[in-house]
């Protein structure tokens, strides 16, 4: 028989490796727009100091929690980058303590077609909502959406437009 340590490692290796075999490392190209790709670079993602508003977590007034609640992320990716990780370690602490629900929204820029960018949000949230359930938050506590390319941060066709639309906000 396997002991439980082990077994813990060894979902949390497989879990990984799961999150790892979503990503692609395809470059954007005219016609990988034209095929359906979601757009910009190849990579992982980032955290910015940007505050979600309506968040179950940002009514208790801790300042720390009221920022780093939204996620971006590269290219073709679902890939959570270590920074990114280590807000979210902070956050899966903040929801365990006070027993909170999440919303984890996904997005994506508007290249490519409505279910592939759909398709690509969903990822991207379900990344983020495998990591907090890692760090021990209750998947009932957490939910997750694709709102695809629907409700862009910001319009525009240039680089800075797709990278803003490409993220996961927690709310």
């Amino acid at each position: 028989m396997l002991s439980k340590a082990f077994k813990n490692g060894l979902g949390l290796a497989l879990a990984m490796v799961v999150l790892a075999g979503c990503s692609s490392t395809d470059t954007a190209t005219d016609s990988s727009a034209a095929s359906g790709i979601n757009g910009g670079a190849s990579g992982g993602s980032s955290v910015t100091t940007g505050s979600a508003q309506g968040s179950d977590l940002n009514a208790s007034g801790d300042t720390a929690m009221q920022s780093d609640t939204v996620f971006y992320f590269e290219f073709d990716s679902a890939v959570i980058d270590s920074e990114s990780r280590a807000a979210l370690i902070t956050h899966a602490e903040k929801i365990k303590a006070s027993g909170a629900e999440v919303r984890l929204e996904g997005h994506a820029d508007e290249r490519g077609t409505r279910e592939y960018n759909i398709a690509l949000g969903e990822r991207r949230a379900n990344a983020v909502s495998d990591f907090l359930a890692l760090q021990g938050v209750s998947r009932s506590q957490i939910e997750a959406i694709s709102y695809g390319e629907e409700y862009p941060a910001m319009t525009g066709s240039s680089q800075a437009s797709y990278a803003k639309n490409r993220r996961v906000e927690l709310k």
